[in-house]
């Protein structure tokens, strides 16, 4: 019996998320073994081919060949940006506010082409909004992003849905934050008052 897809996905998140803290391991034959890997990873976004490396890293986790393009492009963004966020409601609209934060319309305009780019034309798109992103230190969800990617590129593309996502990065990009964020996006904790004696 075959693992759920779900799981798959997560196995394969997991083990990009295990890379970056192989960058912080005080081993340092850990440390070089993922600057290896990620480099390659980096390299397979810029040739025709995809390296061996980045099929390695993906096939070990059985993607569904529907979602193959899209986890092999998830592993080279990660390489390009190995600061991941865990938090389970930010999408790639939440990370470009952030950005819009630090670098006003250039961001916002960013982020409108990247709402208007078709199947083709997404994965180089990307690439440059995850090098903004990585410029500024702000994480990316990059298990939202491979969902969103699936619908996006896969093989059961629906424009219907794909529209719905493309809504949902818009709200995250224009709704209004209830908290104030740390310089890397994340939310900040609330400040503490303290009441002015009478």
């Amino acid at each position: 019996m075959s693992t759920p897809v779900a799981q798959r996905r997560d196995g394969f998140i997991s083990a990009l998320y295990a890379l970056n803290a192989g960058l912080e391991s005080s081993i340092p034959k850990r440390r070089s073994e993922a600057r290896q890997v990620l480099a390659r990873l980096r390299r397979s976004l810029v040739t025709a081919r995809p390296e061996p490396a980045a099929y390695e890293v993906v096939f070990r986790h059985d993607p569904p060949e529907s979602e193959q393009d899209a986890w092999i492009l998830v592993a080279g963004l990660f390489a390009l940006h190995p600061k991941a966020s865990r938090r389970g409601d930010r999408s790639i609209g939440t990370a470009m506010q952030a950005l819009q934060d630090k670098r006003g319309d250039s961001a916002t305009r960013r982020f409108e082409q990247l709402l208007g780019r078709d199947r083709a034309g997404l994965p180089h798109h990307l690439r440059q909004i995850v090098r903004l992103l990585a410029a500024e230190g702000i994480p990316v969800n990059y298990a939202a992003l491979l969902d969103d990617l699936v619908v996006l590129m896969g093989d059961k593309y629906s424009e219907d849905t794909a529209h719905q996502i493309r809504l949902r990065w818009a709200r995250d990009f224009h709704r209004k934050r209830k908290t104030t964020t740390t310089d890397n996006g994340e939310p900040a904790p609330a400040p503490t008052t303290v009441e002015n004696p009478a």
